[in-house]
């Protein structure tokens, strides 16, 4: 298996626990959210992996696309679900605020993590 075919393995496996974990019968969907964000962000660091780049320590999805933008500008197309995303890497994790997501925005999360996921297995095909 390649390496970025590894982190794509990592990211299917996140986006399938929260899949999992929001069929449970308890509200998980603070973790949900969490591994959807982990989702978009191992998708991301997939295709700077493809591309041959190194990838940061970051958790930040804005600063992800950014670099992949450099070597393709349909990465523009995800602005939306990156923006909503993002934050779920720490919001969420610790008692500070609101403990969980509505289940909405839970399932909405699932959505958006599985459309960049699946934008960026398309263009690693096409490519």
């Amino acid at each position: 298996m390649k390496l970025h075919e590894e982190w794509l393995y990592k990211a299917d496996n996140d986006i399938e626990s929260a899949k999992y974990l929001l069929l449970s019968s308890k509200p998980f969907y603070d973790i949900v959210v969490y591994h959807a964000q982990q989702c978009a962000e191992k998708a991301l660091k997939a295709y700077l992996v493809f591309q041959k780049q190194d990838v940061d320590k970051t958790h930040n999805l804005i600063a992800l696309v950014a670099r992949c933008k450099e070597f393709s500008s349909s990465f523009e197309e995800l602005k939306n679900e990156i923006i909503f995303l993002n934050p779920y890497a720490t919001q969420f994790r610790y008692p500070l605020g609101e403990l969980l997501p509505s289940k909405d925005e839970t399932i909405e999360a699932i959505l958006y993590a599985e459309n960049i996921l699946g934008f960026v297995k398309r263009l690693i095909d096409d490519e």
